[in-house]
């Protein structure tokens, strides 16, 4: 079954005010990159080539002139409006149309997943059947949606959103592996107390028909959540600090899509000319000239 993508960047980002007050978060820079391109990149790793881009409308020209139609990158971008923060299910509503009858990878536009082997991990997911998700240890799970397993059969017993008290530190990223059913799932779903239909709500209703998995992450891959100022400039540092010491970057759209056999070594010089002036510009000629 083919299977699109979906890029939550809507919101008003007000944990990170001022600094969102008149630009979009998934806009401002981890290290050397516009946060989306994170995002974005977990969704070309895992081997999905249509993506829809969920904003609000007075974004979508932003992001339309960063981005483009993806063809550069070797993909095709979708650009689809969400105007008020309904919850994280409603991208599902939103983007009806442009699922189809596909499976679905829905990645929260905040959250950045990096390290060895990752893009083996998330390919892995799409073998499921129903809806997968995955998990990552955390010390404060007050803050996150929150997974409970059985230690014995590695199932899951409950997912909770935020809970105060809970035995389990397994946070839940923002990515979710579903089939087409999150749909029709999501227009169930009644908004929770806080106005929002939620997604461990729509989780639950796959729980419910035995139809969600779950993988913890390994050691060896970082997932950070940069909706906040803490966040998002220990996102940046760590970035950064790995890019230096490895010699490589993480989330270059067009080295992942060149990688993958999307674009050609010809593509990749033309892409470089682009950023004239740059290092994110001078690694795209450094990985072409190696290339010959």
């Amino acid at each position: 079954m083919p299977t699109c993508g979906i890029v939550l960047a809507g919101g008003n980002g007000t944990r990170l005010f001022p600094i969102t007050k008149s630009v979009n978060k998934h806009l401002i820079p981890i290290y050397d990159k516009p946060m989306i391109y994170y995002a974005i990149s977990t969704l070309m790793m895992t081997g999905i080539r249509r993506i829809a881009i969920v904003t609000r409308e007075i974004d979508s020209e932003l992001f339309k002139n960063l981005l483009g139609d993806g063809s550069r990158f070797g993909i095709s971008i979708t650009y689809l409006t969400q105007d008020y923060a309904k919850g994280v299910p409603d991208a599902f509503i939103v983007a009806e149309h442009f699922i189809g009858h596909d499976n679905i990878v829905l990645a929260l536009g905040d959250n950045i997943l990096v390290g060895q082997g990752l893009g083996k991990t998330l390919e892995s997911a799409l073998h499921h059947s129903g809806a997968h998700i995955f998990a990552f240890p955390v010390n404060n799970p007050e803050d996150y949606g929150i997974v409970t397993i059985d230690s014995k059969t590695d199932k899951i017993i409950k997912i909770e959103e935020k809970p105060k008290l809970t035995k389990s530190k397994l946070a839940v990223p923002g990515l979710y592996f579903t089939d087409n059913n999150a749909v029709s799932y999501a227009k169930e779903l009644k908004p929770s107390a806080r106005g929002e239909i939620e997604i461990t709500q729509l989780l639950d209703l796959y729980l419910k028909d035995e139809k969600l998995s779950v993988s913890v992450f390994k050691r060896g891959i970082g997932w950070m959540d940069a909706g906040s100022v803490e966040s998002l400039y220990s996102a940046g540092e760590l970035i950064g600090i790995l890019q230096k010491r490895q010699g490589m970057q993480f989330a270059n759209l067009e080295e992942i899509g060149w990688r993958n056999g999307w674009i050609s070594d010809s593509d990749l010089v033309s892409a470089a000319g682009l950023y004239l002036n740059s290092p994110y510009g001078d690694y795209l000629r450094g990985l072409a000239n190696n290339a010959k």
